[in-house]
């Protein structure tokens, strides 16, 4: 299933040709599907785990303009599994330094950073002039968006998804068959579904569907093979074992119009970096602090799983599961003050809620977690 692209004006030079061979000497690629490749203009929206292999090889394999679109930063906590980048460049742009990578592997390309966030007031002029757009998010406000612009678009999207030790890979493409709404038509309800940063990810695992993506991208440039359309992959990598499942259309679903407010569509955040959103149920870690200096008389919760309070935790915290907590609730004196709290904020917020509806209404959340502890009060503590 071939784009529509333009090589009538596309070279390669001696050096390109000597850097292709291998991909010349096979007569599915060629020299026309080397020269679609360098045609294409792919834009890979997120440059962390799925944006990191997936760009490297669409830059290695000759894809000439490749868009990069991320707001964050590199931290040392990304080195895992976003391997585009590196130690030297900490504290980098993750889109500059997605950028100098990708050149020193393949000089010949164009590489275009968007340091914003991707939204509905940027992502349709963002990704007007690109063939193929690969999601490579971790949120699903943004892969809702990410399919929405494809579709008022035309274009394919090459969606990946990782969580732990399990990935999905699809392209959807409105022109050609299912959309993922078609697959997703609502967004899983707020906080049932944890991010990575929460539930964490075998460090190898984007690799993995990073790498398809990237094969579905070049599949879908050189119009060869069978893309994904209508289908989806689904690898578990304990068991090593990929499935597959069939994706039909909904024809009851409507047609997507407009862009619309997706984080209010889902109940989430596409931004997990988001300043000033504090709500009257949270204190700060400064708080805590203070409340330990004065001796006030309450009890800190940690909520998070026991695997996570070994690596660290805030002296004088006792430990409850979230998933114990509703089993708990005896253990706790509704007279008594609790601050609640997790690794970033966001389970312990949900916990405050629980215990709310229980009765237990003297209860505060730890903006920030103990993440915010060791950044801010005792820096002796590991940040993971």
């Amino acid at each position: 299933m071939y784009l529509e692209l333009d090589t009538s004006n596309i070279t390669l030079s001696k050096d390109e040709i000597n850097r292709f061979s291998r991909h010349l000497i096979m007569p599915e690629v060629a020299l026309e599907g080397q020269k679609r490749l360098k045609a294409a203009k792919v834009l890979c929206v997120g440059t962390g785990g799925l944006g990191s292999p997936l760009a490297l090889y669409l830059a290695a394999a000759g894809v000439g303009t490749i868009g990069l679109v991320d707001y964050d930063i590199v931290e040392a906590s990304n080195l895992q599994r976003q391997v585009i980048h590196g130690q030297s460049t900490v504290g980098m742009l993750k889109v500059e330094s997605a950028k100098q990578r990708l050149l020193d592997i393949n000089p010949h390309i164009n590489v275009i950073t968007y340091n914003v966030l991707f939204t509905s007031q940027n992502a349709l002029e963002i990704a007007k002039d690109y063939d193929v757009i690969i999601d490579g998010t971790d949120n699903f406000p943004t892969r809702y968006l990410v399919d929405d612009v494809c579709a008022l678009l035309g274009k394919p999207n090459v969606y990946g998804s990782i969580f732990r030790f399990e990935g999905q890979v699809s392209v959807f493409w409105a022109k050609h068959g299912p959309t993922y709404r078609d697959l997703f038509p609502e967004p899983p309800p707020p906080g049932l579904v944890p991010s990575c940063a929460e539930g964490g990810v075998l460090g190898i695992l984007p690799g993995t569907i990073g790498t398809v993506q990237a094969t579905e991208a070049i599949k879908l440039i050189t119009g060869i093979g069978e893309p994904l359309i209508g289908r989806m992959l689904l690898y578990d990598a304990l068991e090593m074992r990929w499935d597959e499942i069939k994706i039909r259309r909904n024809p009851k679903r409507k047609p997507v119009t407009e862009l619309i407010d997706y984080e209010e569509f889902c109940g989430l955040p596409q931004n997990d970096h988001v300043e000033d959103s504090r709500t009257p149920d949270d204190i700060s870690v400064q708080d805590l602090q203070a409340m330990f200096e004065r001796g006030d008389s309450f009890r800190l919760i940690d909520v998070r799983e026991p695997h996570e309070w070994e690596i660290v935790h805030i002296e004088g915290a006792e430990l409850i599961p979230l998933g114990d907590l509703p089993a708990r609730l005896h253990e706790l004196d509704s007279t008594q003050h609790y601050v609640l709290q997790c690794r970033s904020g966001k389970r312990s917020a949900t916990a405050v809620q629980l215990l709310k509806t229980a009765g237990i209404t003297r209860v505060k959340n730890l903006a920030g977690g103990v993440l915010a502890w060791a950044e801010e009060i005792d820096d002796s503590l590991p940040i993971y």
